[in-house]
């Protein structure tokens, strides 16, 4: 059975004409308000689905430069600027978010890697990443203050050993000392805390060459004597500083941190128990 063949008219493209702009700010514009109630607004980072989205971007953004600027020389670590990182606690502090040890691993590796970049070859943007990761206070950069004799004569120091402190002050003199206002033997019976206590005049052979006063608090004779020996040296090493290799060897330099072990519950002392008794 044919067909005969319908009458075929072409199209004129040039007569079509397109719609309106429509301006979907307006409130007036042709636009129902279905679409305005189903329409939302695009989140700003594509981490904001994520538990931790500030963490997340910093992360994101430190793989994007390892991958652009990674192939950049670098300088050997004994080189690198010393820098106090963040650790876990604070990092989480500061973000206010929870963030797992070993994505913070991974962060912080990355951190490394590239603040190892050379110097002059480090780019601005690299810079601007490593920032936040950095603690507020550097401790590499503070300057030790360096204690100086003052305007009589006199080297100011202080000494710790157990619960005992001194503060002493050493002047040149004739070799004189006082104690709490108390002279050497009236203050320290026993022989052997006196020599304890001026072990550091005697190992270097200035005990009649330097005037000795100060102030003991706290603990018995023993800590006492041994926390002037500690005090005494370092205000010598302030007369002389030359001194201190043989401060060293005699043990003056060095801050002794041994202290008494606490009681412990159910225990005689730290470490003994009481008798056990069967019957």
């Amino acid at each position: 059975m044919s067909t005969e063949p319908t009458d075929f008219q072409p199209i004129d493209f040039q007569s079509i004409q397109a719609a309106a702009e429509i301006d979907l700010l307006d409130p007036g514009s042709a636009v129902p308000q279905s679409f305005f109630q189903k329409a939302r607004p695009i989140p700003a980072t594509p981490s904001y689905f994520t538990r931790t989205p500030k963490f997340n971007d910093r992360f994101l953004t430190l793989e994007k430069l390892s991958r652009q600027y990674g192939n950049l020389p670098t300088i050997p670590p004994s080189q690198v600027e010393r820098v106090a990182w963040q650790n876990l606690e604070d990092l989480k502090l500061s973000l206010g978010e929870r963030v797992k040890s070993t994505d913070f691993s991974r962060c912080l590796a990355l951190v490394k890697r590239l603040h190892t970049i050379h110097p002059k070859l480090k780019p601005a943007v690299i810079m601007e990443a490593l920032e936040p990761f950095k603690k507020e206070v550097q401790p590499f950069l503070a300057k030790r203050s360096v204690a100086t004799v003052d305007k009589y004569g006199r080297a100011h120091a202080a000494g710790k050993r157990k619960s005992s402190v001194a503060l002493v002050w050493l002047v040149e003199g004739m070799g004189e000392v006082l104690i709490n206002g108390k002279t050497l033997p009236e203050y320290f019976g026993r022989v052997h805390d006196r020599e304890s206590a001026m072990w550091a005049l005697h190992a270097t052979d200035r005990l009649g060459k330097y005037n000795v006063w100060a102030k003991v608090q706290g603990g018995g004779t023993t800590g006492q004597a041994e926390a002037l020996t500690l005090g005494i040296a370092r205000a010598l090493m302030i007369h002389e500083p030359a001194l201190k290799p043989a401060l060293r060897r005699a043990g003056c330099v060095t801050r002794d941190p041994r202290k008494v072990e606490r009681k412990k519950a159910g225990h005689v002392k730290a470490r003994k128990s009481p008798t056990w008794v069967k019957r």
